[in-house]
């Protein structure tokens, strides 16, 4: 290796600065992208973060692990949805929250970034219902003697049970901890750096009970599925578990991930940004 090689390496994380410049620039990135590729991509975020849940939903399903050890474990088993996400590539709605850095700093319309956000959020649901279908096909709801599609059951009602407000507060927290986990991802220079930055803000997350919209769509739509097959007849308040369920807390979660998104964005965007917008 010759020392102009040395010279080009960089094994250190970008700077704050440098980092919301590079969020402001993958914004507007994201703000011209075609409607059909950002619905694919968009979809595929959706399978990944359900793929993420189902090894969660899997690992939950041996009920003589003591709570600690299901919800920290658990919650790095999620991890595999946003490490997916954002090492192959994919759109996901709540990491896209971050866009309102680029809005901030007039880069994007707010036209633009709420396009993006729609389109998104519909592929995620797509991509989403489309991890439950194969899940299904695949029978991992009768793993260990049923006990996986009770706890998918179990799961599914305890996201649909609390206080709407419970759960717009839990959104705002989820996606605090996911866009954290995203600018470290901005600021990473390996897929090493980024996948060992995701890991604790996203098992904190899991672990801690917070509501991610896009999780849900997956979460939801699988523990009806589920009950209808059966599975979880003795969980408790499981009659609760219907399709108006489901709107009821991909609502609060979708708001609070929004806001939850924009304080990270806003936060640092206002920290750090360098140039006076006019």
């Amino acid at each position: 290796m010759d020392q102009t090689d040395v010279k080009t390496l960089k094994p250190d994380e970008l700077s704050p600065a440098e980092t919301l410049a590079k969020a402001e620039g993958i914004s507007v990135t994201k703000s011209k992208m075609g409607v059909e590729k950002c619905f694919v991509s968009a979809m595929l975020a959706g399978a990944f973060i359900g793929f993420g849940a189902t090894y969660f939903m899997v690992f939950l399903g041996d009920s003589t692990m003591p709570f600690a050890a299901q919800r920290m474990v658990g919650g790095i088993c999620f991890c595999l949805g946003l490490v997916l996400v954002l090492c192959c590539g994919a759109e996901l709605f709540t990491g896209n929250n971050l866009m309102v850095t680029g809005l901030a700093s007039k880069k994007i319309s707010m036209g633009g970034m709420l396009k993006n956000w729609v389109v998104v959020w519909l592929g995620n649901l797509a991509g989403s219902l489309l991890a439950v279908a194969l899940v299904f096909w695949a029978n991992v709801g009768g793993m260990n003697g049923g006990a996986v599609g009770d706890v998918m059951v179990s799961v599914a009602v305890s996201k649909v049970t609390p206080d709407w407000f419970m759960l717009l507060g839990k959104g705002i927290m989820c996606n605090i901890m996911v866009c954290l986990a995203v600018w470290i991802g901005f600021s990473a220079r390996t897929v090493a750096d980024k996948v060992l930055g995701i890991l604790l803000p996203i098992s904190f997350f899991v672990a801690a009970g917070f509501e991610h919209c896009v999780a849900n769509m997956f979460f939801l739509p699988t523990g009806l599925l589920m009950k209808t097959m059966g599975f979880g007849a003795s969980v408790a308040n499981v009659g609760a578990l219907d399709l108006g369920a489901i709107f009821y807390n991909i609502s609060a979660a979708t708001i609070g991930n929004i806001i939850g998104g924009a304080v990270v964005g806003l936060a640092y965007w206002f920290i750090y940004n360098q140039k006076k917008v006019k």
